[in-house]
């Protein structure tokens, strides 16, 4: 029997995998007529990748060579992804949600030879650069048949096989294209002993998980953090992964995938838990009371070790039975646990989870890291941190930058997991590593004296105010967003006097309210209302008063009720906020607010 423990690449991971898993699911794709789910066996997805990467190589697709897609996840990603590193080339995700000008960049930076794209709608917006891209041969399309087709190129493979060869462990696998803030993006080289060291680290971390374990695939592939701790990771131990159809039906999938385990962001919990505390709210009556009643017990559980006297287990019995066991439910009633990245969950919400038996954990990393540096799980998990350092992995904390009394400096780190550099861009290489060799991650944060890691702040957000003090904005606008009535917040105050926060009001809840004061008015009009901007700031300045210093809390507001999000530009495509897109957006209104 194969040992999956062992690959130094991505070929012999999937071809360990589905031989020695070859009768387990792994994905499962849901059918649009009947709603149900479909599933795929690592035996019949080994057999893809060869028929595919024989087909490839008909086309002329050789080691070294780079092929690319633009498709959300699904079967047919990971086909083309383990059929390219089968040939030795490189393989090149793109998001369907993106520009067409980030599209031609990223195609034309990276040499791309073969494009594969999920729709004939993204096909008609990219057939042109055939023509305008001299590297670029080869544009194909998933859901079609006949010509272009990914279908015909699986058959052309079937009648002409060719062998996967092995890659070396520093060859390139991926390049990981970095949304950022910037018109273009950078190319994270990553080689198959990054990808395999960190799908293998993350595996020893949360090794309960196994061959009945499954998820429900939310976060994109085309980021390195769903790709590795989900896509690569679950083959180490035999899992099946179920996709999700869109965001709209997630509720649904879950019901229907009912996962054991997920690979989250912190938004997608943040979401839920205002969802559930804004039902409360509206509910109110003895629903209401029920749920304080549960909520309150769980949290003395926790914080007492589970020496609760015994009113107090009563109390959580109930709750357990009749209020948690419903929200867990609404999960598809068997996950166990999650785990998040891309932002620190907030300490108030992970709580809340973890009293309703569904913890989740923090891990932390970059693209740069293939990604993941720390990792939080049960035997490893300290509140406020993003737990300790993988194994391999090496941390320090930077202090020149904050001074040498300072308890925390910049994250730098070292192990196999860093990227060969970004493509084509060797002076923006050379800026990301020291002169002894460590990544500089640009991120604030603090080590306790067992190894746990601490973020305290992301060094490109901080600035000065004009009194010299420096502001994190992001910690506030965490805080500020944990209010029931706001859905998005922008803290900005960079060499000005005070701060002052771009506010996105939760329209629901607005329209809500006014209902219930009788209110015969539009939400628009309402968020322009004084008295509902006077109260949402007072209620704002309240929440952080005992949590920031007095110069942190904004002192002037904006409000609207556009949010931020990837369509208008304001987010990345992991979820982050492009500052400097905001700025531009509301440049004029922030200027009036510092007259």
């Amino acid at each position: 029997m194969y040992n999956i423990e062992k690959p130094d690449n991505l070929v012999e991971l999937v071809e360990k995998a589905t031989d020695k898993f070859k009768n387990n699911n792994l994905f499962g794709t849901k059918n649009k007529k009947t709603g149900e789910y479909e599933w795929l066996s690592y035996k019949d997805f080994g057999y893809k990748i060869d028929n595919f990467r024989s087909g490839l190589a008909s086309l002329g697709i050789t080691k070294n060579d780079a092929t690319a897609i633009i498709s959300n996840n699904r079967v047919e990603w990971a086909v083309t992804a383990f059929a390219t590193f089968g040939l030795g080339a490189r393989y090149i995700p793109m998001y369907e949600n993106e520009t067409t000008r980030t599209w031609e960049y990223i195609i034309k930076d990276s040499d791309v030879k073969f494009l594969m794209v999920s729709t004939q709608e993204i096909y008609e917006k990219v057939k042109h650069l055939i023509n305008e891209i001299d590297s670029l041969k080869y544009i194909y399309i998933i859901d079609k048949e006949g010509d272009l087709s990914m279908s015909s190129i699986e058959n052309e493979g079937k009648q002409k096989p060719v062998k996967s060869i092995i890659p070396d462990k520093n060859d390139i696998a991926v390049l990981i294209y970095t949304s950022g803030t910037t018109n273009d993006p950078k190319g994270v080289l990553l080689t198959h002993g990054n990808l395999v060291s960190n799908a293998r680290a993350g595996n020893n971390r949360y090794y309960m998980l196994n061959e009945k374990s499954r998820s429900l695939s939310i976060l994109p592939w085309a980021h390195s953090y769903g790709q590795v701790a989900e896509l690569y990771n679950w083959l180490f131990f035999g899992g099946s992964i179920g996709f999700m159809e869109s965001v709209e039906t997630l509720a649904a999938d879950m019901l229907k995938v009912k996962p054991t385990f997920l690979i989250a962001v912190p938004r997608v919990f943040n979401k839920i838990y205002d969802g559930i505390q804004a039902k409360m709210i509206e509910t109110g009556g003895i629903s209401k009371k029920l749920f304080d009643m549960a909520v309150n017990a769980a949290k003395k559980n926790r914080l007492q070790n589970g020496n609760i006297d015994f009113f107090t287990k009563i109390k959580l019995k109930i709750g357990n039975k009749i209020v948690f066991s419903k929200i867990r439910s609404k999960f598809g009633g068997e996950l166990e646990a999650s785990i998040t990245a891309s932002a620190k969950m907030n300490n108030d919400i992970s709580d809340f989870f973890t009293d309703i038996g569904l913890p989740v954990y923090d891990c932390y990393g970059l693209s740069e890291t293939s990604p993941a540096i720390t990792m939080s799980c049960k035997e490893y998990n300290r509140k406020g941190s993003v737990g300790k350092a993988l194994e391999m992995m090496e941390i320090r904390i930077d202090r020149t930058i904050t001074g040498e009394n300072s308890e925390d400096g910049e994250i730098q780190v070292k192990g196999p997991n860093l990227m060969v550099g970004y493509h084509n861009k060797p002076e923006a290489t050379k800026e990301t590593f020291t002169d002894d060799g460590w990544l500089k991650t640009g991120d604030r944060g603090k080590l306790d004296a067992d190894g746990f890691l601490y973020i305290t702040g992301r060094i490109k957000e901080q600035y000065k105010l004009e009194n010299g003090k420096y502001v994190f904005p992001a910690a506030i606008e965490e805080d500020i967003r944990l209010l029931p009535y706001i859905e998005n917040a922008f803290v900005y105050g960079e060499g000005m006097d005070f701060n002052i926060a771009l506010i996105v009001l939760n329209c629901e809840i607005l329209h809500k309210t006014a209902e219930m004061l009788k209110m015969k008015t539009s939400v628009e009009k309402l968020i322009h209302m004084p008295i509902i901007q006077e109260f949402v700031g007072i209620e704002i300045r309240k929440s952080l008063e005992n949590k920031y210093g007095h110069y942190e809390i904004p002192k002037k507001f904006i409000f609207t009720d556009e949010n931020f999000s990837l369509e208008n530009g304001m987010l990345t495509q992991t979820f982050k906020l492009k500052r400097r897109e905001v700025l531009k957006k509301y440049s004029s209104q922030i200027e009036e607010l510092y007259k």
